[in-house]
């Protein structure tokens, strides 16, 4: 193969314990986002407790689904978008004035929202996708029913576009593959089946059952350790836990055969944005002639920006470097911390972006020039 070209949730409020042991709960049975039945609240689930219990919680207000996301209660571009949708849809039940009142809370709660996570653009695409339903509509009552229907939509499709990015990134696959994978872009990280560890999944249900995953841990916030080998590992996926700066070492040995990652934005250029580290394990599968994929919705791709140098990257506090996970803090008090959330991978060292759409290849530009037009 050429590759460079090629259930029931839970109710609110109860817990499930998680071990690593046979009839744990597979990833794909927890719904991570929705809408609550009477459409007045979301429901998320809390990845923050993850391995070690799975928590739904209830979010009503505008400051509670802010902080769900700004704190990764909530977290992956796909489902920060969902639960953005879902949000100002449920905080828009409780506006019974009129329709010029409901458009300026909708709008200030919008703005507000975007500020949870600056770098995911998908945040910022199921937003203005929720304004656009705001001018199509004359009346409260409508608007509030439109807004259901809209942040619906986008849930449903996100899970399709995610078994269709599966889908083609299963054709890039071989049996015994080792694929190494950054942070967690699977199932929690959006409404279904995920992006990078999409194609994992699909494996599964073709009844390739000789798939390795090796995820990095992903400091400083841990998402491979805590979640992707979760994940894999209560899928029954071959699953091997490597410190972040193990990747060069797993390479080397020959046990990776292709790196599969996520992403939070894509420039005009194909340059990627993913979490912190994405970018030197880039260099490494450059270093070492293996293929490397990032795998995200088309709607990642932010045409409004030519280079990923335009990309803004969140800042996040000291203490997730310093003492967060430890029982004692691990760095002297008063030391500098510089703790970006994401990293910029130059578009010269991936070898495709999967999309929904189809799989671009450079040059990015042109292949996403084609593909939102409807070429692809």
């Amino acid at each position: 193969m050429d590759r460079g070209k090629g259930r029931q949730p839970n109710p609110v409020g109860i817990e499930a314990s998680l071990v690593y042991h046979s009839g744990m709960r597979n990833a794909l049975d927890l719904e991570t986002v929705r809408l609550s039945d009477d459409g007045r609240s979301v429901i998320i689930l809390d990845q923050t407790l993850l391995p070690g219990k799975a928590e739904y919680r209830e979010l009503r207000t505008p400051e509670e689904i802010w902080t769900a996301i700004k704190n990764l209660q909530v977290r992956g571009a796909p489902a920060i978008g969902v639960a953005a949708a879902c949000g100002v849809a449920a905080v828009m039940q409780q506006e019974n004035g009129s329709f010029e009142e409901a458009s300026r809370r909708f709008s200030a709660v919008k703005a507000y929202l975007e500020t949870a996570r600056p770098t995911a653009y998908n945040l910022f695409w199921a937003l203005d996708r929720m304004e656009k339903v705001l001018k199509g509509q004359t009346d409260t009552a409508g608007l509030k029913k439109a807004l259901i229907r809209e942040a619906e939509a986008i849930r449903s499709e996100d899970i399709a576009i995610s078994r269709s990015i599966g889908e083609l990134g299963f054709s890039l696959l071989r049996h015994g593959d080792g694929i190494l994978t950054h942070c967690n872009a699977g199932s929690l990280a959006t409404a279904k089946y995920g992006t990078a560890l999409a194609p994992v999944y699909i494996a599964l249900e073709h009844g390739w059952n000789d798939i390795r995953v090796y995820c990095d841990e992903t400091r400083p916030l841990l998402q491979g350790a805590r979640l992707t080998a979760f994940e894999m590992q209560s899928a029954g996926i071959d699953t091997t836990l490597i410190c972040d700066s193990m990747a060069s070492y797993v390479m080397k040995k020959g046990l990776v055969d292709i790196v599969i990652v996520g992403c939070d934005r894509v420039a005009a250029n194909g340059d990627a944005a993913n979490k912190i580290g994405t970018s030197g394990v880039a260099v490494l599968a450059h270093h070492y002639g293996i293929p490397f994929f990032v795998a995200a919705p088309s709607s990642t791709i932010d045409m409004s920006i030519s280079s990923g140098a335009e990309i803004p990257v969140e800042e996040r506090s000291p203490e997730e470097v310093t003492e967060m996970w430890y029982s004692h803090r691990m760095a002297p008090e008063g030391v500098k911390v510089l703790n970006p959330a994401f990293d910029v991978t130059d578009s010269s060292l991936i070898t495709g972006i999967i999309t929904e759409r189809g799989i671009a290849y450079p040059p990015f530009g042109e292949a996403f020039m084609e593909m939102l037009s409807g070429g692809m």
